[in-house]
């Protein structure tokens, strides 16, 4: 096989972004998602071009991860075009209305908080996942990557957020059960702290208690994914979550300006994550 194809939800910026132009510069074929247009002066276009730019190939798909029928209609185009799927990155979210309210207590914020957290940041990637199913088990192989993060492991922004996240790591380890001796994986992937545009304009060094010159690129997130999915080992970790400082320390990898960024497992506790110990 020499074309590998992924989908990137939620790519317009941030994480998925990086991720998805990474993926593209190692020479994948990506599809990228968000709600906004996919003209050149759009965010989503602006990824595409990038990809374009890096020697991948892109194709930008306006979609609204909340409505059911688009994201059908968005694998059955992949399915279309190429006839495959080789990977899945799960990293599509909303934020809820006053993203400052993360500081306020959850009796204090509005109950609808839930429909964004919970119904984009869980369950959009969860019919993701059914969706990608129905063509990876024919085809014998594919990968299903989670963003998720430490929220699972101690308080992080707000009860929902935190609920969202433990909710995907138990999702791909009962996915992984499920999808055992099929050829396809499911990962939940824990990041520490990512030099986003956004963090990286507020001209902070610290965020959280963790400095901004050690944490993550978006960049060195979509290299680990595309590691992950070469490694020989990925049938051995299926259905596990893990951590992505880690991954990119065993597979020798470090951010764009040859730092490798540290992991955050100690202060959020330690410990094993999926499966249980």
């Amino acid at each position: 096989m020499t074309e590998r194809v992924a989908l990137v939800t939620g790519a317009s910026r941030g994480v998925g972004k990086g991720v998805a132009t990474a993926l593209g510069a190692c020479g994948w074929t990506v599809y990228v998602t968000a709600r906004g247009g996919v003209t050149p002066d759009e965010p989503l276009g602006q990824t595409v071009s990038e990809i374009n730019a890096s020697g991948g190939a892109a194709v930008g798909v306006s979609c609204d991860h909340s409505d059911d029928a688009s994201v059908s209609a968005l694998f059955d185009q992949i399915s279309a075009e190429h006839g495959r799927l080789d990977l899945l990155v799960n990293n599509v979210w909303a934020a809820p209305k006053g993203f400052g309210g993360f500081s306020d207590k959850f009796w204090e914020r509005p109950v609808g908080d839930w429909d964004t957290l919970i119904t984009v940041g869980l369950r959009a990637h969860y019919v993701a996942c059914v969706e990608a199913a129905k063509i990876m088990v024919p085809q014998g192989s594919g990968l299903m990557v989670n963003i998720s993060s430490f929220g699972t492991r101690g308080h992080l922004h707000s009860v929902l957020y935190g609920m969202s996240k433990a909710a995907l790591d138990k999702m791909a380890f009962d996915m992984g059960h499920e999808l055992s001796g099929t050829g396809v994986a499911a990962i939940s992937l824990w990041l520490g702290l990512i030099q986003t545009e956004l963090l990286m304009s507020l001209g902070i060094e610290e965020f959280a208690g963790f400095r901004l010159d050690e944490a993550e690129h978006p960049q060195f997130v979509g290299r680990v994914i595309d590691r992950l999915w070469q490694d020989p080992s990925l049938p051995q970790r299926n259905g596990h979550t893990l951590v992505t400082a880690e991954l990119g320390a065993q597979y020798g990898l470090v951010n764009n300006d040859g730092t490798p960024p540290k992991s955050h497992r100690e202060p959020f506790g330690g410990g094993p994550l999926f499966p249980p110990a």
